[in-house]
């Protein structure tokens, strides 16, 4: 983390805002994994200072599971005005609960099942939540692979709320915007109330760093729908056994959002639209 310089290659828009990592803080209850995954906010904080990303939005990380106190417990520290969470909860959630995690900066709810094998949460318990929801503003935020967002297409469709796709949709590295999903991600972000996280290069590549395979589907993302794209890093990389350096993710900035007005737009804008900062 030392190496890490003080200044970053552009010139960083005002507040912006690392749209998706995630706090694991092994200090609160887990299911055993987090000490092998940790990423404190201490540790983040350093780097935002650092990176000049003010802003942030922490998302649910899986060793947690239904238990949302580190999200909220990172809010909190990083300050209200700076973070808002995505949370995870399951369908038998009260009413209470939901206006609990409101009141705590949450503003949206994350549907990791890409991988059945570990997900916490059923795809089948998005679209009535999204319903119950759907008066605070909140958004589905879907981490679903390639093929899973062509399956449920026609459910996706009809959520009640904002819909935001993480990780660029996990396209096949080999097809990138080839891949059949792509027209639908097209097509959800022209019906206006979708929106994309250009972020997890490494999980969209089959070349490696610097990832020039992804770097062609950010790009093709971003060009499409400039305001509707949000870059985040996926601190603390905990899909990779060699972690990239939090600069060379940062460094994906100015060439994914090569002009001021696109950065302005992913980083400072277009979160703020999504997530309600003010």
């Amino acid at each position: 983390m030392d190496r890490i310089p003080f200044s970053v290659p552009f010139e960083m828009p005002q507040n912006a805002c690392n749209a998706h990592l995630h706090i694991i803080d092994p200090a609160f209850p887990n299911d055993g994994k987090a000490a092998g995954q940790a990423g404190t906010l201490e540790t983040y904080r350093v780097l935002a200072d650092k990176l000049r990303l003010p802003r942030a939005v922490f998302v649910q990380a899986k060793p947690f599971g239904l238990d949302n106190a580190c999200l909220l417990d990172a809010i909190e520290a990083f300050g209200a005005d700076y973070a808002r969470g995505i949370g995870v909860v399951n369908r038998t959630v009260s009413d209470q609960e939901l206006e609990r995690l409101h009141n705590g900066g949450v503003r949206g709810l994350r549907f990791s099942v890409w991988n059945p094998g570990n997900a916490v949460v059923s795809f089948e318990d998005c679209a009535p939540l999204s319903r119950r929801v759907k008066h605070l503003g909140w958004n589905m935020q879907l981490h679903m692979s390639a093929a899973q967002l062509v399956e449920y297409a026609d459910v996706i469709r009809k959520l009640e709320c904002r819909v935001v796709i993480d990780h660029m949709g996990r396209l096949d590295p080999a097809l990138g915007v080839k891949d059949p999903a792509f027209p639908f991600i097209q097509e959800m972000i022209d019906r206006g109330s979708t929106w994309v996280k250009l972020s997890g290069p490494y999980l969209n590549s089959r070349t490696g760093e610097p990832w020039a395979d992804a770097t062609e589907t950010a790009i093709a993302i971003a060009e499409f729908a400039p305001e509707r794209v949000v870059w985040g890093s996926d601190f603390p990389h905990v899909t990779e056994a060699v972690k990239p350096e939090e600069t060379a993710l940062v460094e994906t900035i100015p060439i994914w959002l090569p002009t001021e007005k696109a950065r302005q737009l992913a980083l400072t804008d277009n979160p703020r639209e999504l997530y309600g900062f003010v």
